[in-house]
């Protein structure tokens, strides 16, 4: 915990991935009082996209923070805003392309195990 999953179109094959991962995991510790070591993040390629009745001229990314419960909306808030700004930060506009960028937080259930071998 805390399992990150950023789903990203085909077109942002230049972001540094890696990067963002690094730089959205100490803010989840600060933000969401999650520990560094704990913070995992994948980063996942679409293929197929639509956005309205449009299959081109858009690209997506959609980050889910999936944490155990017990943190407040509040916080959930603040987290979501500060991944969305990092994206801003990290995703740069395509000519050509419309940028569709989101966060959201999701509690895991409370059947989430884990083992590290």
């Amino acid at each position: 915990m805390p399992q990150i999953t950023v789903e990203r179109s085909p077109a942002l094959d230049h972001v540094d991935w890696e990067g963002f991962a690094t730089a959205l995991h100490p803010v989840v510790v600060e933000i969401a009082a999650a520990r560094l070591e704990a913070c995992k993040t994948r980063v996942l390629r679409t293929e197929d996209e639509a956005v309205g009745a449009e299959h081109q001229g858009h690209a997506i990314v959609q980050v889910t923070l999936a944490l155990l419960a017990g943190r407040s909306e509040e916080t959930k808030a603040l987290l979501t805003e500060a991944v969305v700004d990092l994206l801003r930060k990290h995703v740069e506009p395509v000519d050509g392309l419309r940028l569709h960028l989101s966060a959201e937080v999701r509690e895991l259930d409370p059947s989430y195990r884990k083992a590290e071998i």
